[in-house]
């Protein structure tokens, strides 16, 4: 794609009617029945370019007109166009950030292409995505979308983009703010690049035109008002408060004096809208809340209550903040101001739209100050006070910002600021105090040094109290050095004599004397006897009863004492021994015949359990 070159702003038409921008007859008669006979500048500028199939950028203040300054020139063209869309296509493409603002740019286009061949859907979330399939199945001209719907439907192959030939970008600055810049990147390798490319916004901040290098081709650049500013018929206040019980008691008194006004109340988080919202209802005020928490059903029933008139007071986010036009608005409040300084222009532009008056009233709190201040650089005015005193932060000379360059201003969040104009920035910065040189940490040598601890010591109590450290603890955590052989650890007696089953006789003959099982005795098939009480295994004492244990160990004793048999018995016979000698755990099930110790496979089995 060639590298994104804005034109000069071009210079506002001195046209009067829609019909000599190039608009037909029919949709200028269709726009006269709507109420709608002279263009805004946004519209005289756009529209003509527009139709000459050209890439542009539009930048204008909310409520201004864009979604007819987009909309008509793409009705106009598809409707020259005749032809039809095939099934799940789409010839026009128009991405919005909200809900909101689809449901209301959609209903735009269907009001100026009323009684025209041109079929107009619109794709959100929050509702059944099936009933969205089965609208884009037999093709659609116009598709209004938010980008994470659509790239849900495009996943389902319920849509695809291959045919788009108009893509359209409405409020292009808050979907960078949501962070749909990854999902515009996506959308944009799904559309031919071979099609005419529109971006609107509000603001203008680089991410914006970094946006259009990537999405518009040698584009023209429309800019009706600088970025940042608002409606020229907007009365703006500010009251200074201490906390949130003064902003609601302030809100409560300007609701009662204007009980006939629509006001809109922002606030910064939706449990905060929530919380005000009930408590406003509570003492009788008619209020409905939208924010994100709501589902798509309750925000539509909240804003056509509010648009009929029923709701008097509607508590919002900012997700109501972009595009809502509703012209009955008459006052706007900030009961929060927000952290980012171009929403509280899109915040105010929900009143004084179609030409009429509003009033906008923003609470300031001791911690918004900074906020505040931000706001006043970047629409380059001082909010005039009503209320309260003005913290001395934001009695400096406010400089506004025509083109964005503020030489030598103060920076909004404190601090130095440097000029990068005409000003001589260093002028205002304070010096930097040295640090004192450092003392060196042995002055006079060791001897001085010595003689300076001693003299701590002793100014400390005299002698060293603190306890020595053991330096035998080095020596056991140090690691083990080459050819050093690795230290051998005892058994643990308790874990030693665990196992059920003989051990082998390698390890018998390692441990010697006559303690263990099957030990050789002096002559050839002599067994030693083993005593009871010397076994290397665990004693089972505790299956046996009571009289039982009493009998092993008797037996034990008289098999010490009886000496050991020699002769030329075979050793693999049954030897028969003494009660309690070569006696091993106990064996569970029923007894079966008697068999040497060699005879049984798998090791020692235990002994029988004698029947009670």
């Amino acid at each position: 794609m060639q590298a994104c070159r804005f034109l000069a702003p071009r210079k506002v038409f001195a046209l009067t009617n829609f019909e000599s921008l190039g608009v037909s007859k029919q949709i200028v008669a269709t726009l006269t029945a709507l109420g709608i006979e002279t263009p805004t500048p946004i519209q005289a500028q756009a529209i003509p370019l527009l139709l000459e199939g050209r890439d542009l950028i539009g930048l204008a203040q909310t409520g201004t007109g864009k979604t007819a300054a987009f909309g008509l020139p793409l009705i106009e063209r598809l409707l020259a166009d005749g032809t039809r869309p095939d099934n799940r296509t789409t010839r026009s493409l128009i991405l919005a950030p909200t809900r909101e603002l689809v449901n209301q740019i959609a209903a735009s286009l269907k009001s100026f292409a009323k009684g025209r061949p041109l079929k107009i859907n619109l794709v959100v979330g929050g509702v059944s995505i099936n009933k969205q399939q089965l609208q884009l199945e037999k093709g659609t001209d116009i598709l209004v979308a938010t980008p994470g719907r659509l790239l849900d439907l495009v996943a389902r192959r319920a849509i695809g983009l291959t045919t788009v030939r108009f893509l359209v970008l409405d409020e292009a600055d808050q979907m960078l703010d949501l962070g749909f810049v990854h999902d515009l990147r996506k959308i944009s390798k799904m559309v031919p690049k071979k099609r005419q490319t529109m971006l609107f916004s509000a603001t203008m901040p680089k991410a914006i035109a970094d946006l259009a290098a990537d999405f518009l081709t040698d584009p023209v650049k429309v800019e009706v008002t600088p970025p940042g500013k608002a409606a020229d018929k907007v009365e703006q206040y500010v009251h200074f408060v201490a906390g949130k019980g003064d902003k609601t008691e302030i809100l409560r008194k300007s609701l009662l004096e204007n009980p006939d006004g629509r006001s809109i109340v922002f606030m910064r988080t939706k449990h905060t809208a929530e919380k005000l919202m009930k408590h406003l209802d509570n003492i009788g005020f008619s209020v409905a809340s939208i924010h994100g928490n709501k589902s798509q059903g309750q925000r539509e029933r909240a804003l056509k209550g509010f648009r009929d008139g029923e709701i008097k007071t509607l508590i919002a986010t900012d997700v109501a903040a972009r595009g809502i036009d509703i012209p009955a608005v008459s006052h706007v409040y900030n009961y929060d101001l927000p952290e980012v300084p171009d929403a509280y222009v899109h915040r105010i532009g929900r009143t004084a739209r179609a030409g009429r008056d509003g009033i906008a009233i923003a609470f300031c709190a001791p911690d918004e100050t900074l906020l505040l201040r931000d706001i006043e650089k970047l629409m380059g005015i001082e909010i005039k006070s009503v209320s309260g005193e003005r913290p001395e932060a934001l009695n400096r000379p406010v400089r506004g910002n025509g083109n964005n360059n503020n030489r030598g201003g103060n920076k909004a969040r404190g601090g130095n600021a440097r000029g990068n104009g005409g000003g001589n920035g260093e002028s205002g910065k304070s010096k930097r105090r040295e640090r004192p040189a450092r003392k060196p940490f042995f002055a006079e040598g060791a001897e001085g040094a010595s003689e300076e601890r001693a003299e701590r010591q002793e100014h400390r109590g005299g002698s060293n109290n603190r306890p020595q450290r053991d330096n035998r603890r080095n020596e056991e955590f140090r690691g083990q050095r080459r050819n050093e052989e690795a230290p051998r650890s005892e058994g643990d007696n308790d874990l030693v004599a665990t196992s059920d089953f003989r051990p082998n006789r390698g390890e018998q003959q390692k441990r010697g004397g006559g303690q263990n099982r099957g030990h050789q005795g002096q002559g050839q098939g002599q067994r030693q006897p083993n005593n009871g009480g010397n076994r290397d295994r665990a004693a089972h004492g505790a299956h046996e009863a009571g009289k039982q244990r009493q009998q092993h160990q008797a037996g034990a004793t008289d098999g010490a004492q009886a000496p050991a048999k020699t002769g030329g018995q075979n050793r693999h016979a049954p030897q028969k021994t003494a009660q309690g000698e070569g006696r091993g755990p106990v064996r569970f099930g029923n007894p079966g015949p008697a068999r040497s110790d060699e005879q049984r496979g798998g090791g020692f089995q235990g002994r029988k359990r004698r029947p009670a």
